[in-house]
């Protein structure tokens, strides 16, 4: 009764005070993770080892670490331990420390044994000493009662090398007493499937996948011997270009686009490369306009829109997409190309549009690997012809080479503008694409004229000589000075971006701006005060490219100038006979084809035996003319029944790759004129005519590809020769600078007629030695833009 009493009393008393002083205070309730007993939820019950399955891999003495430990209760909650304990255990759950050891309280990893009890104040877990013993084992983790998965520590010589391809043993699972993946691909796919082993002898198309599988040796002479492939555990992947493949961590590769990329391998705590993966290139490129078929030329109003439909396949025949194809065009002043696909003509005229696959941004690869299964190589569609009808005014602005005065006429409102004084005497003159700049190259510096303000916006004393060609894209002019026989790369927002030693002669760019083939010569005669220097063609053909840098090429004869083909496929060069360079590689590989031991850039692809001194190709693609004072003064036309090779490049270029293309080479006689010199050849944009200009006397050439004939035009008044040239955009007037009355004449290109009313008269003042003299120059710098017509 006694005990009831105070038991009373302390409910009544005792509980009431505790409330008092800690309120609602409620002891928290156990929950069991099942049932009402055995564990609690916040009690650890699994401790995870990362990584589970493909452990770690050491060389024999390597020391490593095992990652730290987590733990979660039977709720998948996370839970804090303090410390944990580790050990190492073989396949049977037995301690064993001869082939890997580890502290037992921080999971330091030995490769062998760690010194223990050694004396001399030396701390214990300090040295690792190998066993050399190769094999398996698995490192556990203990802490609050909990064991983590065991965690296999692979053990294995030093690996020296990792090869891509093929493990050579053991080929079936069930022997692989290790059961890694380089020896036994686990990897199953979404699908369920097994994905078939990469190992770098072919290439994926896109969206393809494949199990990546390599050889590790111990020894660089890679003897069967060496092969330790199955004792390393597990390699991770990784590509230098992930945009050509991805790799995930159980080493299935998916390819991108096309291209290639080194694969590295990490193994043992460390990476190194073990070869290439290649996303099959492109083989063709075929351009479409919508609601036009395959019809290989539009029309296109003035300011309207034309999109340009591109489909890309492989050698799989599999449609590649999302890729980096460049569309150009061969007139970007008049009807330019976007790279999403289309045209939106500013001015009437005649442009030809491809696509090109063109490395690095499309089909890219490393420099020592461009060619292997044609990787690195560019790729060019067809051409989509585009014509914009109507007319255009044009700016035109006069020069010449011993004035240094700049006269604009802008035909809008038929005003011939005031001269403008230069700095210097100008040696030559290019305008960008888009009308806003003239660069002029000079004896003391580069100058830069804006045609907008028509006011000098630049001079750069650091860059002199001639400006022999401004890229397509307005960036990048190409300047070569004679004095100091360099060849520089000109950026035309202002500074140098790259030089070569030697003297160029002529240089044209392709339409995307990623090549520029200059011709080189050798100084005979230096310039002296206002006679420029005597240049004699030589026979190194000089090549810059984004993607390869510059290269020279030692021609089989001195080469006078260069025309890129169209489309941009090549080039063709003037000489005693006419050749041809491909832009395509040819590639030396070897007898298994897997390895590229050479390449050969910009090879000979045709040789035509016929002279030429100057040489233009005309934008249909049908035609690279070309002309020669040789013996007597010569019009050559070779012909192309269709166009230059399409699609990807051959592995190998043979000499004659663009020679049974050529159906014709035509001759014709310049009867109606006497040259000492020819200065250039200018066709039209719609390919129906070309100019040729000239030093001597006569009348001016125009000449008919479609029909091989010549039309030589009477000049009127004292004109003597048409020393340059120009052609309208719209190609309705021609526009010539002569000698004899030091004018420019406009001939009607429709009429072939020289309008004597509307000869212009510069009135260029000659320059001797930096003072303006009273006699008139002859005009033989000419650039021309067009304008929108006055309404």
């Amino acid at each position: 009764m006694r005990r009831f009493v105070t038991l009373a009393f302390l409910l009544l008393f005792t509980i009431p005070f505790g409330i008092s002083i800690s309120g609602c205070g409620k002891k928290t309730a156990v929950v069991y993770c099942q049932g009402g007993s055995g564990p609690v939820v916040g009690q650890a019950t699994t401790i995870a080892l990362q990584p589970k399955i493909f452990g770690i891999s050491l060389n024999f003495a390597q020391i490593g670490q095992v990652s730290a430990p987590t733990a979660t209760d039977c709720k998948g909650n996370p839970v804090t331990i303090n410390s944990f304990t580790y050990g190492v255990f073989d396949a049977n759950g037995n301690a064993d420390m001869t082939i890997a050891d580890v502290v037992p309280t921080t999971g330091r990893l030995c490769a062998g044994t760690w010194n223990r009890n050694t004396g001399g104040g030396i701390p214990d877990f300090t040295t690792c000493n190998p066993t050399n013993k190769a094999g398996t084992v698995y490192v556990v983790a203990t802490g609050n009662g909990a064991p983590s998965n065991p965690l296999p520590i692979f053990v294995h010589p030093v690996a020296t090398s990792v090869v891509l391809g093929n493990p050579t043993a053991p080929a079936n699972c069930a022997t692989d007493p290790d059961k890694s993946s380089n020896c036994c691909p686990l990897t199953t796919l979404a699908s369920g499937a097994i994905p078939p082993p990469y190992s770098g002898n072919s290439c994926l198309s896109q969206g393809q996948t494949g199990q990546l599988v390599a050889r590790v040796y111990k020894n660089a002479t890679h003897l069967p011997a060496d092969n330790i492939t199955c004792q390393v555990g597990h390699l991770t992947y990784a590509a230098q270009n992930t945009s050509v493949v991805t790799i995930d961590e159980n080493g299935i590769a998916t390819a991108q686009a096309p291209g290639s990329s080194i694969i590295s391998a990490n193994l043992s705590a460390a990476g190194s490369s073990a070869g290439f993966f290649s996303t099959c290139p492109p083989v063709s490129i075929a351009l479409t306009v919508p609601g036009a078929g395959n019809g290989p030329s539009v029309v296109v109003n003035q300011n309207n829109t034309q999109p340009i439909t591109a489909v890309v396949k492989d050698m799989n025949n599999t449609i590649l997409t999302n890729l980096s194809l460049e569309f150009v065009s061969t007139t970007p002043e008049t009807i330019p190309a976007v790279a999403a696909g289309s045209v939106t003509p500013l001015f009437p005229g005649t442009a030809q549009i491809t696509a090109i696959c063109q490395p690095p941004t499309c089909n890219s690869s490393s420099f020592n690997q461009i060619g292997l299964f044609g990787n690195g190589k560019p790729v060019i569609s067809n051409p989509i012809t585009v014509t914009t009808p109507g007319t255009n005014s044009t700016l035109l602005y006069i020069a010449s080479t011993q004035s240094r005065y700049l006269v604009p006429v802008d035909f809008t409102t038929n005003t011939l503008g005031a001269p403008i004084q230069l700095p210097y005497v100008p040696t030559s003159m290019v305008i960008s694409s888009d009308g806003t700049t003239i660069y002029m190259g000079s004896a003391n510096e580069l100058m830069t004229f804006s045609a907008t303000t028509n006011t000098l916006s630049k001079e750069d004393t650091t860059v002199i000589g001639n400006v022999l060609a401004i890229s397509p894209d307005g960036t990048t002019l190409v300047v070569t000075d004679p004095t100091r026989q360099i060849v520089y790369l000109y950026s035309a927002s202002g500074g140098v971006l790259s030089t070569y030693g030697g003297v160029g002669t002529r240089a044209q760019f392709s339409p995307d701006s990623q090549i520029v083939y200059i011709t080189t010569g050798t100084v005979t005669t230096p310039a002296t005060g206002t006679t420029p220097a005597v240049i004699t063609p030589g026979n190194q053909l000089l090549v810059h490219s984004v993607f390869t840098g510059w290269s020279t090429t030692t021609l089989g004869a001195p080469a006078a100038d260069v025309a890129v083909t169209i489309p941009s496929v090549g080039a063709y060069l003037a000489g005693a006979a006419t050749t041809a360079r491909s832009y395509c590689p040819s590639t030396t590989s070897s007898a298994d084809g897997l390895t590229v031991q050479s390449n050969e850039f910009y090879p000979l692809a045709d040789t035509a035996t016929v002279t030429t001194d100057r040489l233009s190709a005309t934008n249909d693609g049908h035609h690279v003319l070309g002309a020669t004072v040789a013996s007597s003064p010569t019009l050559v036309d070779l012909g192309f029944a269709v166009s230059l090779p399409q699609g990807a490049c051959p592995p190998l270029v043979p000499p004659a790759y663009f020679t049974p293309l050529r159906t014709s080479t035509t001759t014709v006689p310049l009867s109606g004129i006497t040259a000492t010199a020819i200065n250039n050849i200018i066709p039209t944009t719609d390919s129906t005519a070309a100019i040729v200009t000239y030093t001597g006397s006569g009348k001016l050439p125009v000449y008919a590809p479609a029909t091989g004939a010549i039309t030589n035009v009477t000049l009127t008044g004292s004109a003597t020769a048409p020393v340059a040239g120009v052609i309208s955009s719209d190609n309705s007037t021609i526009y010539v600078g002569t000698s004899g009355d030091n004018a420019v004449h406009l001939i009607n290109r429709t009429t072939l007629t020289d309008d004597a009313t509307k000869t212009i008269l510069p009135k260029l003042r000659q320059n001797i030695n930096g003072i303006d003299q009273n006699t008139i120059v002859t005009p033989n710098l000419l650039v021309q833009h067009p304008r929108k017509s006055s309404s």
